[in-house]
This record gives structure tokens, C-alpha cells and sequence, in this order.
């Protein structure tokens, strides 16, 4: 993807919040397949050894995930991160008395935490919505410990590509986020400095009776188009009648198809990191037991 067209799938982060602060009453009604890719993603859990102090549900939506989380490990402390202050709202009202749970607006990319001090950052379906993937896996690098883990779920380049691709017969505008390739993820964690890392992908698709329903299910999970090339003025009409007609080609048996490609990862912060000091590069050893696969 070259830099022009880049910048037309670039996300405004105002938007998107506008978006999720609405989508907040409706979300765990619609958000079927956000709610399977979390447990997924936490079942993952099962196969590492690990026994947090301290968790970031970063992108925590309702705070299920923290729920559950607080559920396998008794003693950490959670600390539920989100873009959009309604969602926080929402994860607030739905915690048990007394949880060790804490609530923080923020943004993936500018995480507003202090350097290794969290065991495990937990993330699902979160990052798609960030600009820059590097810069989002730098801050969850920059806030593990020496030895913590990253856990999280992402949408590789098939999601949603029905749509795409009949948008694509209508206009020339942008009209699905551009999501990021299994191997392109591995290679973005290995450049933000994690060892280790761990990826596999899943497919799913969703059906719908038309292309109507499926518009209302994206924009109640809040999933709107937040791109820079998103149309200028309000879809009308007619170009919602061709994208009815482009979406037929799809129909199998008498249903439309929005398929799903989640890329799923860990990785660990090493416990040696090389930092650069006046004197030349220096290598830091940590010594706790390394947490590995069981």
C-alpha cells in the first residue's frame, strides 16, 4: 500500500469514538462475533503460564474480558482501557461489587501508564482501530514487565471482504478499514522488540438476510466508516441500491455472506532488553523464572 492510499484508510480516532459511544447501548446485543473471538482469545490463556500481578484490558468494551480475567486470576489487579468514554460507562456498571477492576480513557497508541508495570496486556479486537499498529505494540512493549505478555486478536484482509468488494463496483471511495496481514503482524512484534511470538488465524462468516441488517449489525457494534476516503456527503439512495445489487453476487442459499479473517497473537517482552546509554548500547538482564508454554 503506498503512502497516498494509506492515507485514505487513515482512521479519525474522533470518529471512531463518536462511533463506539454510540453503539454503546446496542453493542452487547449485536456483538455475536466480538463476544466468540474473546473467548477464543482468552482460552489461548490455558496453554501459558502465568500469574499476573497486574492486567490491561486494552479496548475492554463492556469489560467482559476484565470480568473474566478477574475470574481466572484472583489476585491481579485489571485495569480496563478504552477510546470511548460510553463503553467505560457500560464496563463500570456491569463489575461485581468490590472488583479489583479500574476504568481509563485512553487511546491504544498513547497509553497513559508508566514503563514495566503490567504483567499481561490482554486485547481483543481492539487494535484494528489504531493508525499504527507499530506504535500501539510499542506502548503495550513500553508498559510490560520484563517477561509480561501481550495476548490479543486482530481481522486480517479477508474480513468483511464481500463488502469491499461490492463497494468497489459503486465508488472509488474508501468504505472498510484496511486490515493487516497475519505475517505483517508477526513482523511488527518482532520490530517492537517481542520474543517469541505466536500466531494463527480463524475464519468466520456471518449471514444476513440483506444487506440492510447487516449495515445495522456493523453500525450498532460500532464498526461506521471512520476513514479519511469515506464519502464526503451521506450515502444516498441510489448508491445503496447499487451496493444491494453488487452484494447479490455473494448470496449462497439464500443468504449474504460478511466473512471474517482474525489473526490471533502472543508474544513476550524479553527479559533482556538492550537500551541505548551515553556510553554505548547495554544489555539489562531481569531475573524472575520466564513464563513459557505449558
Amino acid at each position: 500500500m503506498n503512502n497516498d492510499t494509506a492515507a485514505q484508510f487513515r482512521l479519525d480516532k474522533r470518529l471512531v469514538r463518536g462511533a463506539f459511544n454510540r453503539a454503546a447501548p446496542h453493542y452487547e446485543a449485536v456483538a455475536v462475533l466480538q463476544r466468540t473471538v474473546e473467548a477464543h482469545c482468552l482460552e489461548r490463556l490455558d496453554l501459558i503460564t502465568v500469574a499476573p500481578g497486574v492486567i490491561v484490558d486494552l479496548g475492554c468494551g463492556p469489560g467482559a474480558a476484565g470480568r473474566s480475567l478477574l475470574a481466572r486470576y484472583k489476585r491481579a489487579q485489571v485495569l480496563a482501557l478504552d477510546l470511548a468514554p460510553a463503553m467505560l460507562q457500560l464496563a463500570r456498571r456491569r463489575r461485581r461489587w468490590f472488583s479489583a477492576q479500574r476504568f481509563v480513557c485512553a487511546d491504544a497508541e498513547a497509553l497513559p501508564l508508566a514503563a514495566d508495570g503490567v504483567d499481561l496486556v490482554f486485547s481483543s479486537l481492539a487494535l484494528p482501530w489504531c493508525n499504527d499498529l507499530g506504535q500501539a505494540l510499542a506502548e503495550a512493549w513500553r508498559v510490560l514487565r520484563p517477561g509480561g505478555l501481550l495476548m490479543f486478536s486482530s481481522l486480517g484482509p479477508d474480513t468483511l471482504k464481500e463488502l469491499r468488494h461490492a463497494w468497489g463496483q459503486v465508488d472509488g471511495r474508501t468504505h472498510v478499514n484496511a486490515f493487516i496481514d497475519m505475517h505483517d503482524v508477526g513482523d511488527a512484534l518482532v520490530r517492537s522488540g517481542f520474543e517469541s511470538p505466536v500466531l494463527d488465524v480463524e475464519h468466520f462468516r456471518l449471514t444476513y438476510s440483506d444487506i440492510a441488517t447487516l449495515a445495522t449489525d456493523l453500525r450498532r457494534s460500532g464498526s461506521r466508516n471512520a476513514t479519511a476516503g469515506r464519502p464526503a456527503r451521506p450515502i444516498g439512495k441510489s448508491a445503496w441500491a447499487a451496493l444491494a445489487a453488487a452484494y447479490e453476487a455473494f448470496r449462497v442459499d439464500g443468504f449474504l455472506p460478511a466473512s471474517y479473517e482474525v489473526v490471533y497473537a502472543h508474544a513476550w517482552k524479553p527479559l533482556q532488553v538492550r537500551r541505548r546509554a551515553a556510553e554505548g548500547e547495554q544489555t539489562l538482564t531481569f531475573h524472575p523464572v520466564r513464563r513459557g508454554l505449558t
